[in-house]
């Protein structure tokens, strides 16, 4: 009698060293019936990340907020939502938690968002880098740092300012992605930004 294996719930993030890409793509296809749980893989090294109720609460209310402001700037924007990026070229796979093209839609990302919950395991930015996304978010404890890619595409610098979306009010933005109602939260943002104007 053949019984499917259903991995066991992921509760802290998990580093696996030496995986081979074939290795990481049988794992892959193992937790397909597992939900709550994020890959990164980096140079045969393997990440899996739980994925919990206050990680999907700020991905939502940073995606709504960003997504409401660039409507009412008018800016065209694809959003990508978190789908795995990279290849084994590459020796790199992200599953971002947003991301969009701000244009035209490209097979990479432009600005990526991410939720740290937990920090530490492979180094983010190393495979946007390699996927050559302009900039990294990324929000952790009510803080939003924002990482810009580097014209000669060898890392990341730290901004104040986003170069992508120059006119965002990041303190207003940032004031209302610790707001206590989502709703609430996205229309007091853009009552604000139409009161800079």
């Amino acid at each position: 009698m053949v019984t499917s294996v259903i991995p066991p719930r992921i509760r802290e993030a998990q580093i696996f060293p030496k995986v081979s890409w074939q290795q990481f793509e049988v794992i892959d296809k193992a937790f397909d019936a597992v939900s709550g749980v994020k890959f990164r893989y980096l140079d045969n090294t393997l990440e899996i990340m739980p994925i919990s109720d206050d990680h999907e609460d700020f991905k939502t209310i940073l995606r709504m907020l960003l997504e409401a402001y660039m409507r009412a700037k008018r800016i065209r924007f694809y959003g990508r939502g978190g789908p795995s990026l990279g290849d084994e070229a590459l020796g790199v796979r992200s599953e971002p938690d947003e991301a969009y093209n701000l244009g035209v839609r490209n097979p990479y990302p432009d600005l990526v968002l991410e939720v740290v919950i937990t920090s530490g395991g492979i180094d983010k930015l190393e495979g946007y880098r390699r996927m050559g996304v302009a900039e990294v978010w990324f929000w952790e404890d009510g803080v939003l740092a924002l990482y810009g890619l580097q014209q000669d595409g060898a890392g990341y610098v730290r901004m104040a300012q986003s170069q992508l979306l120059p006119e965002l009010p990041l303190d207003l933005f940032c004031r209302y992605a610790m707001y206590h109602d989502q709703f609430d939260a996205v229309d007091e943002f853009l009552t604000a930004i139409d009161a800079i104007e």
